[in-house]
């Protein structure tokens, strides 16, 4: 039986419009392997069994923005990490007025929630990351490495991106990775990540096991990656 790694299940589609508390521990919590948010977005997020919990860290992000992280990982031999996850809630800072802007990357429905996404295989992603230091990604590889859990050498990665004010300054971010043989090229073309639809035969046992980690549901209806991204 396979167990999704994460499902959402949306409270409500009326989203505030206004700024962002500044205290943000009133607007979300984990509850078990639940990630509550009662605002930007009003939300829950079920991760499923077969991943660790690494931990939950709040982020000043170069002055500019703040940021909420709950990581969760899936090591495998040497403690490297066979897939990742991380969610984000993200929101800018009132001594700014940058806005979030994904109109460049293709886009998804997920129930009633837009999404931005893109998807990417890059090598050494965990040495790209820590190369800007005070950055989310380089906040989540020490947070991993406390756990003494690496990001693999070769990674398959997907983000995806929700924007959940009108005023476009705050962001609901997933980003799932998983590893890539050792003996892949990286950048590898898309049709030959596993979560793309149209991919080498060899690829379908992969998309089978692993393209189900990531899902959405509402009601009785899932959706997986394998269907949103093609």
């Amino acid at each position: 039986m396979i167990v999704p790694a994460i499902c959402f299940v949306l409270l409500s589609t009326t989203f505030a419009q206004r700024a962002v508390e500044a205290n943000t521990s009133v607007l979300r919590h984990l509850k078990g392997r639940t990630i509550v948010s009662e605002k930007f977005p009003k939300v829950q997020m079920t991760i499923g069994r077969g991943f660790l919990f690494v931990g939950k860290q709040r982020l000043n992000l170069h002055g500019n923005a703040e940021a909420e992280q709950y990581v969760f990982a899936r090591p495998g031999r040497e403690n490297i990490a066979k897939q990742f996850l991380l969610i984000q809630f993200e929101h800018f800072l009132p001594t700014n007025n940058f806005t979030y802007d994904y109109a460049s990357m293709p886009t998804t429905q997920m129930g009633n929630l837009p999404f931005n996404y893109d998807v990417k295989s890059l090598p050494d992603l965990g040495a790209l990351f820590l190369d800007d230091q005070g950055s989310d990604g380089a906040a989540m590889v020490q947070l991993l490495a406390k756990r003494h859990i690496s990001l693999p050498h070769n990674t398959a990665m997907v983000r995806m991106f929700h924007v959940p004010s009108a005023d476009r300054r705050t962001e609901l971010m997933i980003l799932y990775g998983e590893a890539l043989p050792q003996d892949f090229a990286v950048p590898v073309r898309k049709s030959e990540i596993p979560w793309i639809r149209n991919r080498p035969v060899r690829h379908r046992c992969s998309l089978n096991t692993h393209a189900r980690n990531l899902s959405f549901m509402r009601g009785e209806r899932s959706v997986w990656f394998s269907q949103i991204l093609g």
